[in-house]
């Protein structure tokens, strides 16, 4: 038996030597998910243009020329800082952690439209001490709404732009700190787009911001912040190259159609999460000052999706429905290319085939509710549109004490709490015409002949659900996690230097609220607690050349728990743990050299960092053991490493020039196990199975990626600039289970076939002009009147893919009839805004 798998052994590491030594995939992280850049600046951190040139400590980001030349342009490629995921870049508001409990990333539409009473903030990035917490690979960001602070007045302004809405207006007042010792913030907006830039999508979006603050003393005040930004949105979809090429763009959406000649998005997300944070500012002497918040957060959160029983794949998208599909039948690839290219139906969703299909349906349920007495008749849905929720309900804790011991020492430390309980479950939205949907599970109905093992809520069977009903599944996500750091500088004539520890503590489980038929022992009630202890350590030094010429060090070490998103096989269904669960480990260092004068400034630093034992895992449908599996990869390690160069030079005292690079290489650096499990059962269907991904890139951002720039700033209040950039060393995220020896196990060595399966694809660089400019007025010395506006991609390249990723739907019998699916970078678009303030 182990003769067979030698040749093929021998064929995953002789292909990955090909490829630039890549071992021969990843897990599928929802692709949104990844599309948020790290580095990214709003409009209105633009137009402020923050010039801090205040010294004293390099050690902070607002000099990193790098991330200044960098910040915005690069954001529209989807770059990623490092490589790094999000959920490396912590953002705190008022002292308080705000990334997601689940899976560590930041969600900025919590605070989106709020740009006014939010731009308060203190950035740190990568390594460097941070004067509000320990901070993440990617840096650290404390935003402030301590109202007293805030300038007396008020703004408004009115956007348009044909990017993510095409409407916004904003209204901010502050009354600043008055003689009461009183001070009040208010601030409102919206954003609303009919059409955004992809077709089908659309964008309802609102803010509202309340900020009091009452100074008692010189010692005590007590602030109180309530903001919120509810919002709807209609989502886009990746595609494969062959429907871009036959609908001639690449900007299709599968998620749409016409109805009534109305567009109408099937996939629709509509997220409300308020969040309250009461804060106690303590200047306890000229030295130390102790800040304490406490948070809630609460709300919904969800987004609907097409649902179908006993009927045909909705999807305009449906591999069967592409000319590929029938390559050996002439009449049908000529009949589905014309149709694709000359009905624009074609690739639209049927919203009235789902109508008819549901009020044709008669069907009778016997045993309803576990009743055998209690029947009903009437027109059973086989298409829905559901909801699946996420409901939040968290709270934060954090206390942070700085302490000046001397003009060299400062100290700072803090501790930290977060209870989050977050419920997953499903709604009937829209029944499109039906009576009523069977909670059943049709994949367990058609594999298994078991009455109970069908059942969604074994506890009431055979449900019948209207629109509002709750359906499917029903479970919490408790998390809670508290972790105490401590941090001290140290800055002398020649030399600056930090160190830094964190103790951190997660605990986490499930609490399932229906007990599914497949797994009747492990979906209802509170399972075992998973818990861990964890710690980081970091140091950095600066050590100053001369006044003009510095060296910057810093380095890292850090354990990291799985994050809930992670832990479990299918939290749908059951409450089992990823085999071998276990905290990840990272290492990461960077080295930079700094040069200042009065005229020119310079930064080159080079980087590395290493992940390992991570946890990754996914669901989806299997197509050689033909089922929906639970796919769960562990040990799997990463390495990024790469070198940043960023300067900027003042030509002139109107004229400024820019120059930002970024390279690296950011790739899978082990052979993870993995375990697949069949979702409708507890059957283990491989366990230990090797990856062999060892030097395939990670994907998902650019790995290089450079701006060169110019700004003329006007003595007389306006302002014009451009940015040339270049874009590239994208590839696409792999589909591990392609690198495996059962994978293979038809093809012998030398198939040209394999060169196919286990090459990784890179993404097509390519340039992109931006352009920017403003001007703004005095009106009688107290009032502000000013224009701004960016015109992105001026060159309307529309060829460059911001990522791409290969299906986890794999036949090996036909390895192309799942094809790799891309997001492409927005053509020329613009932004422009007015404003006055007062």
């Amino acid at each position: 038996m182990k003769r067979k798998f030698l040749p093929l052994i021998f064929v995953c590491l002789s292909v990955s030597a090909t490829y630039a030594q890549t071992d021969t995939t990843r897990n599928n992280d929802d692709i949104e998910n990844q599309s948020v850049p790290t580095i990214t600046l709003t409009e209105s951190e633009l137009e402020e243009g923050s010039q801090d040139n205040d010294i004293s400590t390099l050690l902070q980001s607002s000099q990193d020329v790098y991330v200044n030349s960098a910040g915005y342009t690069f954001g529209q490629a989807r770059f990623r800082f490092r490589g790094y995921d999000n959920q490396n870049a912590e953002v705190l508001m008022n002292g308080i952690y705000v990334n997601d409990a689940e899976n560590g990333r930041p969600v900025y539409s919590n605070w989106g439209g709020l740009n006014d009473v939010m731009r308060f903030k203190t950035n740190t990035s990568g390594l460097h001490f941070s004067d509000y917490s320990f901070g993440g690979l990617s840096g650290v960001t404390n935003i402030s709404t301590r109202v007293s602070e805030f300038r007396q007045g008020g703004s408004v302004s009115y956007a348009n732009s044909n990017r993510s809405y095409r409407h916004r207006a904003m209204a901010a007042y502050s009354t600043g700190l008055m003689a009461n010792g009183w001070a009040f913030s208010v601030a409102a907006s919206t954003r609303l787009a009919q059409k955004c830039y992809i077709p089908g999508t659309f964008y309802e979006g609102y803010a509202y911001f309340f900020g009091a603050e009452k100074k008692f003393n010189d010692h005590h005040s007590l602030g109180l912040t309530v903001f919120g930004s509810p919002s709807r949105s209609g989502r886009s979809g990746a595609a494969t190259a062959e429907t871009y090429e036959l609908l001639g763009t690449n900007y299709y959406n599968p998620n749409w159609g016409y109805q009534n000649g109305k567009v109408r998005n099937a996939k629709v997300g509509y997220y409300h999460q308020p969040r309250i944070i009461l804060s106690h500012y303590w200047d306890i002497d000229n030295t130390m000052k102790l800040q304490t918040s406490a948070s809630y957060m609460f709300g919904r959160g969800g987004t609907t999706a097409l649902n179908w029983y006993d009927a045909p794949d909705p999807r305009p998208d449906y591999y069967r429905n592409f000319p590929s599909y029938y390559d050996d039948d002439e009449n049908m690839f000529a009949q589905l290319t014309n149709e694709w290219q000359n009905d624009e139906n074609k690739g639209l969703l049927d919203w009235d085939h789902f109508y008819f299909a549901n009020m044709k349906n008669l069907y009778t349920v016997t045993n309803v509710g576990g009743n055998p007495n209690d029947s009903i008749t009437g027109n059973r849905a086989k298409y829905i549109i559901e909801e699946r929720r996420n409901d939040i309900s968290r709270f934060d804790f954090s206390s942070r004490l700085s302490k000046i011991f001397t003009d060299e020492i400062k100290m700072v430390a803090g501790v930290n709490y977060m209870m989050n309980q977050t419920h997953y479950f499903k709604v009937i939205d829209d029944l499109l015409g039906a009576d009523w949907w069977l909670d059943v599970d049709q994949f367990a109905e058609r594999d298994f002949n078991d009455e109970d093992y069908i059942q969604s809520d074994l506890d009431n069977p055979n449900q019948v659900k209207k629109e509002g009903d709750l359906f499917g599944y029903n479970y919490l996500a408790n998390i809670h996690k508290a972790d105490a750091f401590a941090e001290a500088e140290f800055k002398y004539s020649k030399v600056e230097f930090f160190t830094a520890l964190k103790l951190s503590y997660t605990e986490y489980w499930r609490d399932g609220k229906m007990r599914n038929g497949k797994f009747p022992d492990g979906s209802f009630g509170a399972s075992d607690h998973q818990r861990f202890f964890n710690y980081a350590v970091k140091a950095g030094v600066n050590y100053k050349i001369t006044g003009r010429n510095f060296l910057l060090a810093n380095v890292a070490f850090l354990t990291r728990a799985p994050y809930f998103r992670n832990a479990y096989v299918s939290p749908r269904t059951r409450d089992n743990v990823v085999p071998n669960l276990k905290s990840e480990t990272i290492f990461s260092g960077d080295l930079s050299y700094f040069f200042r004068s009065p005229n020119f400034q310079l930064k080159i630093t080079g980087y590395y960092t290493e992940f390992r034992n991570g946890t990754e895992g996914t669901s989806f449908y299997h197509d050689e053991l033909n089922t929906f599996v639970n796919y769960m990869m562990t040990g799997v390690n990463k390495v990024h490493y790469g070198g940043e160069f960023g300067t900027e030079v003042k030509i002139s005292p109107t004229v400024t020039a820019t120059a930002a690079l970024g390279y690296g290489r950011y790739m899978y650096n082990s052979r993870p196990s993995v375990t697949i499990t069949q979702d409708n059962s507890s059957e283990v269907l491989a366990t230990d199975r090797t990856v062999y991904i060892k030097n395939y890139h990670i994907g998902g951002t650019p790995e290089l990626a450079a701006t060169i720039g110019v700004k003329y700033s006007a003595p007389k209040y306006w302002y014009v600039g451009a940015n040339a950039n270049y874009f590239g060393e994208n590839y696409v995220t792999i589909n591990p289970e392609k690198h495996t020896v059962e994978a293979l196990d038809i093809f012998v060595v030398g198939d040209p076939q394999l060169e196919t399966i286990l090459g990784q694809e890179k993404l097509k660089g390519g340039f992109t002009l931006d352009i920017y400019g403003g001007k703004s007025w005095r009106i009688q010395r107290k009032y502000t009147l000013g224009f701004t506006a960016s015109i992105s991609n001026v060159t309307h390249n529309t060829k460059i893919a911001t990522s791409g990723f290969e299906q986890y739907r794999f036949d090996k019998t036909n390895i192309d009839k799942f094809p790799n699916k891309y997001y492409y970078m927005y053509g020329i678009n613009y932004f422009a805004n007015l404003y006055f303030r007062f």
